[in-house]
C-alpha cells in the first residue's frame, strides 16, 4: 500500500508541471510555425475575407494578416515561457476559431448535419475544396482549453511571478 501512495505522490508531483509543459511546447511550436509562415509569406486573407465571422470581417485584410501573424509569433513565445498563459491562450483560441470558420471548414452547402461534417473530415484530403480541414485546428483549440482554465503549471514564468507577488507584504492601505 505504501508503494501505491508513493507512486501517486510522484504522479501528483509530475502533474503540477509536465502536462502543461507538454501542451505549451507543442502549441508554441505549431503557432510559431504558422506565424513564421505568415511573416515570410504573402497575404492570402483577401481570398477568404468574406468567410471571416463578424466582427473580424469588418477589419481590413492587411490588419487581420498582421494581427494573426503577430498573435501567433508572440503567443508562441509566451506559451513557451509560460508567460501570461491564460491571456495568450484566449487570444489563440479566438484566432483558431476564426481560422476554423474561415479557412478550414468545408463549405456549409456540403454538409447538413454533424454526421455529414465528420464524414467529410474523415475522408478529407489536404487542400480539398480549397481548405486544409478543421481537425488539426480543432485539436489545437482543445489543447488550449486546459491552459486557459488551469494556467501554465509550476514550470512557468507565470508561476514564478505569482509566487513573488504572493510573497510581497501587503502595503496597501484601505
Amino acid at each position: 500500500m505504501q508503494i501505491a501512495f508513493t507512486l501517486l505522490n510522484i504522479l501528483n508531483w509530475f502533474s503540477s508541471f509536465l502536462p502543461q509543459l507538454g501542451l505549451r511546447a507543442i502549441l508554441a511550436y505549431e503557432f510559431w510555425k504558422a506565424g513564421y509562415t505568415k511573416y515570410t509569406g504573402s497575404n492570402w486573407f483577401e481570398h477568404i475575407h468574406d468567410k471571416f465571422p463578424f466582427p473580424f470581417s469588418q477589419v481590413p485584410t492587411d490588419i487581420s494578416w498582421a494581427l494573426a501573424t503577430w498573435s501567433e509569433l508572440i503567443g508562441a513565445v509566451a506559451l513557451a515561457l509560460g508567460l501570461a498563459t491564460r491571456f495568450f491562450s484566449l487570444s489563440l483560441i479566438i484566432l483558431t476559431v476564426v481560422a476554423i470558420l474561415s479557412a478550414h471548414m468545408p463549405d456549409p452547402s456540403a454538409w447538413s448535419s454533424l454526421k455529414d461534417l465528420w464524414t467529410i473530415a474523415y475522408h478529407h484530403k489536404p487542400m480539398q475544396n480549397g481548405n486544409y480541414g478543421f481537425e488539426i485546428p480543432l485539436l489545437y483549440l482543445l489543447m488550449l482549453l486546459p491552459l486557459f482554465f488551469q494556467g501554465a503549471g509550476k514550470l512557468s514564468l507565470d508561476h514564478l511571478i505569482l509566487g513573488r507577488v504572493k510573497k510581497r507584504p501587503n502595503t496597501m492601505t484601505y
